[in-house]
């Protein structure tokens, strides 16, 4: 029986996420699996903001190594973490089913649901104000994600958007003991841990566009290595890897890497894909937006239009700004 070396973080949501590839692939070829927890970069500064430390790509650079190595066989990330341009040698292999991609926001233990479902007018407008009402004039919005924080930005204005990192239970206390009046958090990550029932507002798509990836598995290759990729094929969805597609394609065309306020979504239907996508300004203040649908099998041709009309509206100098912000930022750093 061949023996599967699987490459992962160690938080709860990476090993949740390994387990179910692992599960997957047991379940479809004659393999065992080995769980391998590699701490990365990320885990190790586990206390700095992601915007200080060089995004999220840090949370897969040395499994990403371990994988050119040989030392794992294939490498299991959160697909909304990995780079656009794998290192050479490497590549996607399957996704998972994508679970919701989604924002969410939590509220402390026994508040109970705001609903942001559209109004009688098919407006968005009183469900937020509403949301605003509940959590009062400047609430402590807990957040590790600039695009979530530019977007809510928006829809917030009197919000104070402050750091969070560590795992999902450790975000939940500091939020249940008064650090914070709410969090920001992807659903996707919260349902599959078992904690959905904390979800307090789902953000719809069009009001708060989810970064691209979220929600999705991705199992990583080596591209030569042939036995593996037979393997791992079975296991993934051809749904999923349309939307991921598309929706890393928009990344690719505008240049922008990790922690850029870029938020991208394709949803299929009827053999089509829907792309939703935005760059917004850090305080908010300015947006690009486009929505773009296209035939499923030239999923990356409509996230690059998408990407285009993004430009065509603004993006590159949002996120000229953005760059400028953080280099500024960085110079200041002792």
């Amino acid at each position: 029986m061949t023996t599967l070396r699987l490459g992962t973080r160690g938080s709860q949501l990476a090993l949740f996420q390994s387990g179910a590839v692992a599960n997957l692939l047991r379940a479809h070829a004659d393999v065992s699996c080995e769980i391998v927890v590699i701490k990365t970069s990320g885990d190790r500064l586990a206390d700095a903001a992601l915007a200080q430390i060089g995004g999220k790509r840090l949370f897969v650079k040395e499994i990403e190594e371990a994988l050119v190595a040989g030392s794992i066989d294939l490498a299991v990330h959160s697909s909304k973490d990995m780079p656009v341009e794998l290192p050479p040698g490497l590549a996607i292999g399957a996704v998972l089913p994508r679970e919701d991609a989604r924002d969410a926001l939590v509220l402390p233990v026994g508040v109970g649901r705001v609903p942001l479902d559209e109004g009688s007018n098919g407006s968005a407008v009183e469900p937020l104000r509403a949301l605003a009402r509940e959590l009062g004039d400047a609430p402590r919005i807990g957040t590790s994600s600039v695009r979530r924080t530019a977007q809510l930005a928006r829809l917030l204005p009197g919000a104070r958007f402050e750091p969070i990192r560590g795992n999902l239970d450790t975000r939940l206390r500091k939020l249940d003991e008064g650090g914070y009046d709410a969090l920001t958090l992807a659903a996707a990550g919260l349902k599959r841990l078992g904690h959905g029932g904390r979800i307090s507002t789902l953000f719809p798509p069009d009001v708060c566009v989810p970064a691209p990836g979220q929600g999705i598995i991705a199992v990583e290759i080596r591209s030569g290595d042939a036995a593996v990729r037979r393997l791992v094929g079975p296991i993934g969805d051809a749904t999923a890897a349309a939307a991921l597609a598309a929706e890393r394609a928009v990344v690719a065309r505008l240049g922008g890497g990790c922690q850029m306020p870029i938020g991208a979504y394709a949803a299929l239907a009827d053999d089509e894909l829907a792309m939703t996508a935005i760059v917004v300004s850090l305080d908010g203040a300015r947006a690009a937006r486009a929505k773009v649908t296209g035939p499923t099998s030239d999923a990356e041709r409509v996230g690059t239009r998408a990407a285009e009309r993004l430009l065509a509206d603004g993006a590159a100098d949002i996120l000229a700004e953005v760059e400028q912000t953080r280099a500024a930022v960085e110079g200041l750093q002792p």
